[in-house]
């Protein structure tokens, strides 16, 4: 079960682990919802280092260890290394700080959903843990409220 939550991230700590294609999708996002992110990876995809380069984020050039969860408002685990993510996971949950498992729905505690946005709303779309399904649900909604056949 889950409960659906909208997110009020300004001026709020988000880590994210990882610098990978996924982290580098999930970051824009958080950014342009006012987050503070700090990002935890050695290495990272160029968007993200043109990210930190001018200053929109601060990446840690490391490896992630327990202690970058203090402060943190929200986690999100984006590493390709499942070893990594249950670390990451559990270290998160003994700190109270929800985290996004990236690419363990099943265990993870908190999920992204798919949205669709359009005239000042927005819909998310979570499909049991299945994100292929959730961002068809979200682009039929999205193209629907652009065509306004769905009156906003």
């Amino acid at each position: 079960m889950t409960y659906p939550l909208g997110l009020n991230l300004s001026g709020r700590r988000v880590l994210v682990v990882g610098g990978g294609p996924v982290a580098a999708r999930r970051v824009p996002g958080l950014l342009a919802e006012g987050a503070v992110v700090d990002l935890v990876a050695p290495d990272v995809t160029d968007a993200l280092r043109e990210l930190a380069t001018v200053g929109e984020l601060t990446w840690h050039e490391r490896g992630f260890v327990p202690e970058d969860l203090d402060g943190a408002w929200l986690v999100l685990a984006h590493t390709g290394s499942p070893e990594l993510q249950d670390l990451v996971a559990e270290a998160a949950e003994r700190r109270r700080v929800f985290c996004v498992k990236g690419g363990d729905a099943a265990h993870s505690v908190a999920w992204v959903p798919a949205t669709a946005r359009a005239h000042g709303v927005t819909v998310a779309v979570n499909a049991t843990g299945d994100p292929v399904r959730a961002k068809r649900i979200a682009a039929w909604v999205a193209a629907r409220l652009e065509s306004g056949e769905i009156p906003v």
